[in-house]
């Protein structure tokens, strides 16, 4: 493989850019290295599709930009758009991935819901005080 592979991936508000290349196995998140990622469950949760993928993690080099949301969904928007590419580069591992969990390659749509005018929340409703 010569060619670079992009994916994005999208959780809540946080968008993740990942670009695949030929390499050794280095993963940065944001120019950090994975090794040195904090808090240790996200650097576990973005871990997995390079375990599902076993010897093909160690022959690519992988770089993430995330921003946006909060760090459960720039963890899981990574973790997105890296399975994604490591599926476009081995097309077999599109089945294991899925059998482990359908969020590796299917993106959760759910978004916050928007603010009702004259209210203080989505689905809170002012309250009447007329006794």
């Amino acid at each position: 493989m010569t060619k670079q592979i992009h994916f994005s991936g999208k959780r809540k508000r946080a968008v993740a850019r990942a670009t695949l290349s030929p390499g050794t196995g280095r993963v940065r998140i944001n120019e950090v290295l994975l090794d040195a990622y904090q808090p240790s469950m996200a650097k576990l949760k973005i871990q997995e599709p390079l375990i599902l993928a076993g010897d093909l993690a160690s022959q690519v080099d992988v770089d993430i930009n995330v921003f946006g949301g909060g760090i459960n969904g720039q963890t899981e928007a990574a973790r997105l758009a890296l399975s994604k590419c490591l599926v476009e580069m081995n097309k077999k591992l599109e089945k294991p991935f899925l059998q482990y969990d359908r969020h590796m390659l299917v993106a959760d749509v759910r978004r916050k819901e928007t603010r009702k005018p004259n209210d203080s929340r989505a689905r809170a409703k002012r309250q009447k005080s007329y006794r």
